[in-house]
């Protein structure tokens, strides 16, 4: 599984790289590399809390799959209209509503696939290598897209993409996962509540969700505006890939240290470095320093990821899981667009550099609150 993923983790890298290029190419605009950003992560705030109902009712094996097949098509769809050169800004946009759709449905069942093929006491380490698995593939995805879009060009990084999804369906197909085993069936409404209540009542889930939402809203858009800090395609696959190699270290790290005491300070802290981090990059002219703030940032927030995955999910029992999950998603990846066009909005109004410093500035601020004077994280 580890390596399928992988897998299909390096096909969508090389098609993030290639689709943020295309573009900006296609319009030089800020604002509608954030709006892309913004469509591709909508439907997780609109449908991931119904995904994870759902992933706590059924086989979270098909939903994966069919979550894959759906992802499949978009990126082939992707690769014909570049190919027979129909490529609109607006079909773009709307393939990377239609994969975030199928993204909303996939993601709650993958998080709770992962627990049932691991020991809880390894529950850590296996999330720290997921994230390990995942950054690797950002580290080269951008970098086997910057040769393919030169030797083979733009349609050839979408349909690597879509192949690399038949790798995914192949292996789930293949794997036996013991199914949720529900309680009696409510509607899926109450099953929802019931999973809404036990976050606002856990203490600490709650305080984790709000960090989550405020890393990847404040600091993770620094990702989707990369290209506006670029002189060129091989610039930008470099910042990608030097981005990506930090994450993978960072990952290395969590995933080496497992579980350990004072998981919840150390969090905190990840967050105000890499805040600071982000606002360095942001304000430092291109040079070796941006490369080496890159790569650090980068270890930061896949620390960050890692944590704070492996905070929820030691905290959830087995028949809540989707459903705690997916609220958990709906805060880690929903605030991306909220930020992505946020941030594009602004970027337009005043400058790049200005705006991504404010972000990872006000994530520091956020952090060092919650570790200052909230104790349900600090103490975990």
């Amino acid at each position: 599984m580890w390596l399928a993923a992988f897998t299909s983790a390096v096909g969508t890298w090389i098609q993030r790289f290639a689709q943020q290029w295309l573009i900006l190419s296609l319009t030089g605009s800020a604002f509608i590399l954030g709006l892309n950003t913004f469509l591709a992560e909508l439907p997780l705030l609109l449908f991931t809390l119904i995904g994870g109902v759902i992933a706590d009712r059924h086989d979270r094996r098909h939903l994966l799959m069919g979550s894959q097949a759906v992802q499949m098509l978009c990126a082939l769809a992707l690769t014909a209209i570049v190919f027979f050169d129909v490529t609109r800004v607006r079909y773009i946009l709307a393939l990377s509503f239609i994969a975030g759709l199928a993204q909303a449905f996939g993601g709650p069942a993958f998080q709770s696939l992962v627990p049932s093929l691991v020991p809880r006491k390894h529950l850590p380490n296996a999330v720290a290598l997921n994230s390990i698995q995942f950054n690797l593939a950002q580290a080269i995805g951008p970098a086997i897209g910057g040769i393919v879009l030169v030797s083979l060009g733009m349609a050839a990084c979408f349909g690597l993409n879509g192949l690399s999804f038949l790798v995914v369906i192949v292996v789930l197909h293949s794997m036996e996962v013991p199914r949720p085993t529900p309680g009696p069936r409510k509607p899926i409404l109450a099953e929802l509540g019931g999973g809404l209540s036990y976050v606002r009542h856990g203490g600490a889930l709650l305080a984790l969700t709000v960090l989550a939402f405020a890393t990847t809203s404040l600091a993770l858009p620094i990702r989707a505006f990369l290209p506006v800090f670029a002189t060129d395609a091989a610039h930008l696959s470099r910042m990608m890939t030097t981005l990506g190699i930090g994450a993978v270290a960072g990952a290395l790290v969590v995933a080496w240290l497992g579980s350990f005491t004072h998981m919840g300070r150390t969090l905190l802290l990840a967050q105000i470095v890499f805040g600071g981090l982000v606002a360095a990059f942001a304000l430092v002219p291109t040079s070796v320093l941006s490369y080496v703030l890159l790569f650090l940032g980068g270890a930061a927030l896949l620390m960050i990821f890692s944590l704070t995955n492996s905070l929820v999910q030691l905290a959830v029992p087995e028949e809540l899981r989707g459903r705690v999950m997916s609220i958990y998603l709906v805060a880690f990846r929903g605030g991306m667009p909220l930020g992505s066009l946020l941030s594009g909005y602004f970027i337009s109004q005043f400058s790049a550099p200005i705006v991504i410093a404010t972000n990872g500035l006000l994530l520091s601020v956020v952090a060092a609150g919650f570790l200052g004077f909230d104790k349900r994280v600090r103490e975990l």
